[in-house]
């Protein structure tokens, strides 16, 4: 039985354009991203641009201090990479301060053993080595155009204003409040006196804005200092004092040392076209993988149908069953993650699909006092028992859900991605296939229904779909059915761009409230 109405219909109308298009999961950065396009930037300055703008009107779900992976395509040489800006663990990292309790934590993503204190969950002993700014200088340095500290100022002018708190910011910091309250720089950020979510109220239209101003001096550093001194100038030595000060063991020479990574893409053939997957420890291998399964399972039909869903159900399963068992992902089916994704396309055809990440939603619930950063809480991807595929040690990648792709098909190329954690790979499967098996629009497969099956033995789908479909699922995996809600995200929370014959068009989650496309005649 659910609580909800049965009568609203949600929509998202769907631009064309032949300039370029941002489709973001917050309006403003969408914004701050188009305007980069229409002042002549390529789609690389645009995600640049977008990253830390997004990290500022969304900070409780990427930032400077976390990592992610994008895949780039550029249209002239007819190729497509990844840059691969993942965290690490720090080399002072000792496993033995992470003390096993002999039971098992459900408080958030992963199942693991738990370890006294959630010292891997949250506080400082959580935070990992963070990626993004590297990744964004690699990215810029390999293709941008635009001067690098124009890309970052607009992000240091919105957090000068500070975010907005509207009902929708409300919810979330409501959400996690008791876990802010635990860190007085977090408490102050996000809470008022400490304890109470800051909130819009109920019918008021709201003017409370967050107090950004150090974010704010740590962006113009950023574009003054170029991004070389988040790991070795005056930001890295002031992130690493804090961290420290608070029990965590991130230093100067895991700033120092870290490196993002330009690789090729994973291209796999589908259905007469290509799917550029994302490389390294991302869920790209498991979308190819995927691919490769439906491929052979069935014959694409005028519309997807039992048949078409349930061989999506099992691939899924059969590839999450490898996952968990050679790489050691077992996150937790239902937990909340914070992630955040965008895509963005260029009137000259090139594009980016950009997933960021500080992994849990607020990260580790720290903030850096000296530089007004949200930290990530990137050690809680290890596993804290040691012998496992993917245990927690000194100076160790970590395994991302992310999932960022690129696909071509009869002259239509997409960028897509999703945030939402393992629910991720499921809407970039669904998405793709609705692209590619049944050449629907972008505007149709956006507003089409979905499945999650990420694992875990059950299959989660939207409500809506016919009974004959969930029969057929019903067959795979036990089935439970649901609506689209503003929150949580049942199916993650998608965006993607699509060009066709030169067109350009965008589109974010439905249910999403702050996500949109944005043209570049509409930049802010």
């Amino acid at each position: 039985m659910s609580n909800f109405s049965r009568t609203q219909t949600v929509r998202k109308h769907v631009i064309e354009t032949k300039g370029g298009i941002v489709a973001s999961q917050h309006r403003v950065a969408a914004e701050t991203g188009a305007a980069v396009l229409s002042a002549g930037g390529d789609a690389v300055d645009a995600a640049v641009a977008v990253s830390f703008a997004i990290g500022v009107v969304e900070p409780w779900m990427s930032g400077p201090a976390g990592g992610g992976a994008m895949v780039v395509w550029r249209e002239n040489k007819q190729r497509a990479h990844t840059v691969q800006f993942g965290m690490r663990s720090p080399a002072g990292l000792d496993p033995a301060n992470y003390p096993l309790t002999g039971g098992k934590t459900a408080g958030d993503l992963f199942p693991w053993p738990s370890v006294a204190g959630d010292r891997n969950i949250q506080g400082a002993t959580a935070i990992a080595v963070p990626g993004t700014v590297a990744g964004m200088e690699l990215a810029h340095a390999t293709w941008g155009r635009a001067d690098w500290k124009d890309l970052v100022l607009p992000a240091a002018d919105l957090a000068a204003k500070g975010m907005q708190v509207d009902w929708y910011a409300s919810l979330i910091i409501a959400s996690v409040a008791r876990d802010l309250a635990a860190d007085a720089d977090a408490a102050a950020m996000f809470l008022d006196d400490g304890t109470w979510p800051k909130s819009a109220g109920w019918t008021a239209i709201s003017n409370i804005r967050l107090d950004q101003a150090r974010m704010a001096d740590t962006l113009r550093r950023i574009a003054d200092a170029g991004a070389r001194d988040f790991y070795e100038g005056d930001i890295a030595a002031a992130l690493a004092a804090d961290v420290q000060a608070k029990g965590g063991s991130l230093s100067r020479a895991d700033l120092a040392a870290y490196r993002a990574r330009l690789t090729p893409a994973l291209d796999v053939s589908y259905r007469g076209g290509t799917v550029h997957a994302a490389a390294g420890l991302t869920a790209g291998a498991n979308l190819a993988e995927c691919l490769q399964m439906m491929e052979s399972a069935f014959v694409p039909g005028a519309a997807p149908d039992g048949t078409s869903y349930a061989e999506m159900a099992r691939a899924l399963s059969a590839s999450y069953e490898r996952r968990l068992r050679e790489m050691g992902d077992t996150e937790a089916v239902n937990a909340p993650s914070c992630t955040t994704h965008f895509s963005i396309v260029d009137r000259h055809g090139n594009m980016c699909a950009v997933t960021q990440t500080l992994l849990s939603v607020f990260g580790s619930r720290v903030v850096s006092p000296s530089t007004g950063l949200l930290m990530n809480n990137g050690i809680m991807w290890f596993d804290p028992e040691p012998g496992k595929p993917n245990s927690l040690a000194p100076n160790k990648a970590c395994l991302m859900n992310v999932c960022p792709a690129i696909g071509a098909k009869d002259g239509r190329r997409f960028a897509i991605g999703a945030s939402g954690g393992r629910k991720i790979l499921p809407a970039v499967l669904n998405l793709t296939s609705f692209l590619m098996d049944f050449d629907m629009s972008l505007e149709q497969a956006f507003h089409h229904p979905r499945i999650d099956n990420s694992g875990g033995g059950a299959i989660i789908t939207d409500e809506t779909l016919p009974p004959e479909i969930i029969a057929a699922l019903a067959a795979v995996h036990p089935v439970t059915t649901t609506r689209r809600t503003v929150f949580p995200y049942a199916f993650a929370c998608p965006a993607g761009v699509l060009r066709r014959d030169g067109v350009n068009m965008g589109c974010t989650e439905i249910m999403s409230p702050w996500g949109d496309a944005v043209p570049e005649t509409e930049g802010a």
